[in-house]
C-alpha cells in the first residue's frame, strides 16, 4: 500500500476531511480548534511528511514566531539571570512557549530612560511580551500596556491599571508569614526587603497588617529594606549595630538565605534564637541550614498561566489578571 504524501495544505485538508483553515490553525496550535482535532491533524501531517514553511507563514501572517521575555532591573542593576527565582520561572516559561511552537527571546534590561519598553514592543522582533517583575518601572510598563495588548506581567496587580498581571496575592503572603511568627510567640519582628519593588511593598503591607491586628504592644516592627547580592553585608551590618529581632520575614528566599548566614556569623541560632521566613520557595530553600520555612509561589502554574493568557490576547481574546494564593511551607527555620 502506497502512502500519499501531502504537498500542500489543501492536500492535507482533503486527507483529514476538514477545511484548509482548520488544518492551518491546527498546525499553528490555535486553541480555537478542539484539541482532539489538532492532535489528529498534527499526526496526519507527520505521517504524510508535511512540514509548514514557517518563515513564509510568519511573513504572510506578519508574525515573528518569537515571544519576548524581559527582566527589567531598574531597582537592582547587579541582579543576574542566575538569580534562583528567575531561574525557577524561566524554565517553565521556556517549556510553555516552546509547546506553542514559538521561540523565546530573552532580554535583561537595565533601564536608562523611560522608552526602553517602547523600543522592545516596537522593534518588530516578537509577537508578544512577558515582563518578569515590575521593578521600579511600573509606570513605564503601565504606559505601554495602554497601547500594546499582547503583554503579560509577572508582578503585583493593582485595580484600575491596564497591565495584565499574574502573581501571588503578596499581601496575603506577607500577612501569613508574620502571623506564623507571632503564633510562635515572636515579639521583635523585622521585615527585610526593598519596598521600592511593588511585590515587596505588598508583602510588607501584609506584614504590617498582621502586626496591627496583633496589637502594637505585642510586637516591635523593625523594617529593613534590603535586596540582591548586597543583602548579606547589609544584614550583617544591621545585626552588628542593632538588637537582634527574634523573627524575620524576608521579601525573598535569597534575602532569607543571606539572613541565615549573617545570623550565624553573629552567633544566633535559627530557629532557637531567631525564626526566619522567606518568600518564593526556590529549589535552594530545601538545602539551607536549617531548611527554609517560606511562602511558596507556584511559579510553574504562573508560567503556564502567563503563556496561556498571552496567546489568548494575541488571538484577540479577553483575559483578566490572576492573583494566585500563596502557601506557607513549614521547614526548620521557623
Amino acid at each position: 500500500m502506497t502512502t500519499r504524501t501531502a504537498i500542500t495544505l489543501a492536500d492535507l485538508a482533503k486527507i483529514a476531511g476538514v477545511s484548509v483553515a482548520t488544518v492551518s490553525r491546527s498546525l499553528a496550535g490555535n486553541t480555537v480548534i478542539a484539541e482532539a482535532t489538532r492532535t489528529r491533524i498534527v499526526a496526519l501531517a507527520q505521517e504524510h511528511g508535511f512540514q509548514v514553511n514557517q518563515a513564509a507563514r510568519n511573513l504572510r501572517l506578519k508574525r515573528t514566531g518569537a515571544i519576548g521575555v524581559v527582566l527589567p532591573l531598574g531597582h537592582e542593576a547587579e541582579q543576574h539571570l542566575s538569580d534562583p527565582f528567575f531561574m525557577s520561572l524561566l524554565g517553565p516559561l521556556a517549556d510553555a512557549i516552546a509547546d506553542r511552537g514559538h521561540d523565546l527571546l530573552l532580554s535583561r534590561v537595565i533601564p536608562n530612560d523611560d522608552r526602553w519598553l517602547d523600543a522592545i514592543v516596537d522593534g518588530g522582533r516578537v509577537d508578544g511580551l512577558i515582563v518578569i517583575g515590575q521593578s521600579n518601572q511600573i509606570e513605564v510598563i503601565e504606559r505601554v500596556a495602554r497601547r500594546y495588548r499582547p503583554m503579560i506581567v509577572w508582578g503585583a496587580g493593582t485595580p484600575g491599571r491596564a497591565q495584565l498581571t499574574v502573581g501571588t496575592d503578596n499581601v496575603a503572603g506577607g500577612r501569613m508569614a508574620a502571623e506564623h511568627l507571632l503564633a510562635q510567640g515572636r515579639t521583635r519582628l523585622a521585615f527585610f526587603g526593598n519596598t521600592d519593588v511593588p511585590e515587596f511593598a505588598a508583602r510588607y503591607d501584609g506584614f504590617e497588617q498582621a502586626l496591627r491586628q496583633a496589637g502594637s504592644g505585642k510586637a516591635t516592627l523593625l523594617p529593613v529594606h534590603l535586596t540582591s547580592e548586597s543583602s548579606y553585608s547589609a544584614i550583617e551590618d544591621y545585626l552588628g549595630g542593632h538588637p537582634s529581632p527574634d523573627g524575620i520575614v524576608a521579601a525573598s528566599d535569597v534575602i532569607a538565605m543571606s539572613a541565615l548566614r549573617a545570623l550565624a556569623v553573629h552567633g544566633k541560632r535559627v530557629p532557637q534564637d531567631v525564626s526566619v521566613v522567606g518568600y518564593d520557595d526556590v529549589l535552594l530553600a530545601t538545602h539551607t541550614t536549617p531548611p527554609l520555612t517560606t511562602v511558596r509561589q507556584d511559579v510553574a502554574r504562573g508560567a503556564k498561566l502567563m503563556v496561556d493568557m498571552l496567546f489568548r490576547r494575541m488571538e484577540g481574546g479577553e483575559v483578566q489578571s490572576v492573583a494566585m494564593q500563596p502557601e506557607l511551607i513549614l521547614r526548620g527555620s521557623a
